[in-house]
């Protein structure tokens, strides 16, 4: 147990590696004169050399021309900005180049990414996006050994989920990670794109099964709290990638609506609540302007309204005020007496 947890808190570090160019230079350089000398050796300018001399320098510039030579250039590594290379030797870690530049390593070790297949007939499609990407998932196949270190937005499928309520809603994700641990990422579990998404899957369900939809009151919800339902997203997202080396830089939801089997009842009831707290608004503004109304008309002595009138005022003016149609106004030319 004990060496099982601390394989998983595996540390990055960094592969030893000389300059590439160097490396590079000054062995095509011995690799060509191998190869010139020997070439002379079989030609009529060395046959005034002893045959072990002779024998000596063919075997000496035929091991650096066919064999050290084409070994040391294998040993030739180049990285562009923000990838990485994980390198073992032998089955153990070797260690990772990092930073940008032309590397020579040991020629012996084995650039090892687990998304790319080692079936050369074959590569692994994963449904990544480039941050930024308009045209959300895109299907990128992994060919190369090197590890992107890039800002990556994955777009999840939308998936059916049960709210706090037990409403089924259809919810989409997206999370924009990177990796910063090669070590981990590699090492730690089988498939860091897999493992990102399955992990995204399960905490947008366990986040979702803890708010409710939509609420009427104060009570946070996934439609009314979505900054808070994205911290918690990140966060758990976040601390179930931690085993892989991966950082999740932001979680939301992109998507969020009932599912179609309750879709059109509930629409009606938004409708209903929204109606609702409309008329509520309209009653009452009205009884304020009503309020308002007689006050005024008895603070200046317009006009003495004894009860009877005031109630059909009051009568009149709440339903012109509440109406929702234009009010026909009638004369009248007669008393209420």
């Amino acid at each position: 147990m004990n060496n099982n947890s601390s394989s998983l808190q595996r540390d990055e570090k960094r592969a030893p590696s000389i300059n590439g160019m160097a490396v590079l230079l000054i062995n095509g350089a011995l690799t060509l004169l191998a190869l010139i000398v020997f070439s002379i050796l079989f030609t009529p300018l060395a046959a005034n050399m002893s045959d072990l001399l002779k024998l000596i320098g063919i075997i000496i510039s035929a091991t650096w021309g066919f064999v050290v030579g084409p070994i040391l250039f294998i040993g030739l590594k180049s990285l562009k900005p923000n990838e990485a290379l994980v390198l073992t030797l032998f089955g153990k870690y070797y260690g990772t180049l990092k930073n940008e530049g032309f590397y020579f390593v040991n020629p012996f070790v084995v650039a090892v990414n687990p998304t790319v297949k080692e079936s050369p007939f074959s590569a692994t499609t994963a449904k990544v996006a480039t941050q930024g990407s308009s045209s959300g998932s895109i299907n990128i196949s992994l060919h190369s050994k090197k590890i992107s270190l890039k800002a990556i937005t994955l777009n999840n499928e939308k998936q059916k989920v049960n709210d706090q309520l037990g409403n089924p809603v259809i919810v989409g994700i997206v999370v924009i990670w990177k990796v910063v641990n090669t070590a981990k990422a590699v090492f730690n579990v089988d498939n860091y794109f897999e493992y990102l998404s399955i992990q995204s899957d399960a905490a947008l369900r366990n986040i979702a099964r803890l708010y409710p939809y939509d609420t009427e009151d104060e009570e946070k919800s996934l439609r009314g709290s979505s900054l808070e339902v994205a911290e918690r997203l990140k966060a758990e997202i976040g601390e179930k990638c931690e085993i892989a080396g991966l950082e999740i830089v932001e979680a939301r939801i992109t998507h969020l609506s009932y599912a179609p089997e309750i879709a059109s009842v509930m629409l009606q009831r938004q409708q209903a609540t929204a109606i609702i707290a409309a008329r509520q608004k309209i009653v009452e503004g009205a009884v304020g302007m009503v309020e308002m109304a007689l006050e005024m008309l008895s603070k200046k002595e317009v006009v003495n309204l004894d009860e009877e009138r005031k109630a059909a005022m009051v009568s009149n003016l709440m339903v012109i005020l509440t109406g929702n149609k234009d009010a026909q106004p009638i004369i009248n030319s007669g008393t209420l007496y």
